[in-house]
């Protein structure tokens, strides 16, 4: 019996109805069917006096999600996305992921194309596009006390409020460098239209194997974003004498102390998502976030005083 899961985002009402609509539909068609919420791979944060809550990258798959499954459907928004690849992933298992949330950068159809997004699901009408991820590791004494997968980003700031860190940061086996800013900001392609965009760093069409090192509002007019091969590693070394929060894809983090090191490599796991056409980056950019439209209200022939 072939075998499929679904992911949904249990907070919204929609996206649990659809769940076991879906459910019943496959199943009556013969699919063994297992469902899953996205909090499975929410890693949470940890409490100044624990600073960290380590769970192993290969343990976070639900029950009956393994590499057997063919594919698995996501309903949520993209945070719902992010929380589903650091779950199923290191299982190699592609998601057809719907938007039941707002801005949906990351899913493929609405819930009013699923009905002829399952038929081509089911009938394997579809393509499986691959993206890079990151594995996020802190270490102190050479022994690793946290780890994540990230298909977003990584950030690492001083909390409650924002002000000045300081960093040596090394890349590969290049010279280390020292960075004043308010945070650090390690993306992926994918993640290159989220946080790091806001930040100022470029946006970086999906299939080029680089990773970038995005300084927030840095102290210094040379530090810029930094595009580099996604062979080499990042090492982070704070330089403060507090501790720093680092957030993974914006829902799990631990604390970093001043005698940690953040570790940031490319991850031997990819996110597989499936297309229902052929992927179109720049129409996203057009369709999510307005990049390219025309400048509908410019002066024309209009004198201005």
């Amino acid at each position: 019996m072939p075998k499929a899961g679904i992911i949904y985002n249990d907070v919204k009402p929609v996206a649990c109805r659809i769940a076991e609509e879906l459910k019943d539909k496959l199943t009556g068609l013969g699919w063994d069917v297992y469902l899953a919420t996205g909090v499975g791979g929410i890693l949470g944060y940890s409490s100044p006096d624990r600073p960290v809550c380590h769970t192993p990258i290969d343990r976070l798959n639900p029950p009956g999600f393994d590499a057997d499954m063919s594919f698995a459907i996501v309903l949520g928004g993209d945070g719902t996305v992010l929380s589903a690849f650091r779950q199923v992933a290191p299982y190699d298992i592609p998601l057809l992921t719907v938007n039941t949330g707002h801005m949906g950068f990351l899913t493929e159809a609405y819930l009013n194309q699923l009905p002829q997004a399952i038929d081509a699901l089911l009938a394997q009408d579809y393509q499986v596009e691959e993206r890079s991820m990151l594995s996020v590791q802190v270490i102190r004494d050479q022994v690793l006390l946290w780890e994540a997968l990230c298909l977003n980003e990584m950030v690492i700031h001083r909390e409650p409020l924002t002000s000045m860190c300081h960093f040596e940061v090394q890349i590969g086996h290049h010279a280390p460098v020292d960075i004043a800013a308010d945070g650090l900001i390690v993306s992926t392609p994918t993640g290159s239209t989220a946080y790091s965009l806001s930040a100022g760093g470029p946006v970086i069409t999906p299939g080029i194997p680089v990773m970038q090192l995005v300084p927030i509002c840095p102290h210094s007019l040379a530090s810029r974003a930094l595009v580099f091969a996604n062979t080499e590693a990042v090492t982070i070394f704070p330089a403060n004498p507090s501790q720093l929060v680092m957030v993974v894809d914006g829902n799990g983090g631990c604390y970093v102390l001043p005698e940690d090191q953040v570790r940031v490599q490319r991850s031997p796991y990819i996110a597989r998502f499936i297309r229902l056409r052929p992927p179109e980056f720049f129409h996203i950019l057009r369709e999510k976030l307005g990049w390219g439209l025309p400048h509908i209200a410019k002066p024309t022939s209009v004198e201005l005083p």
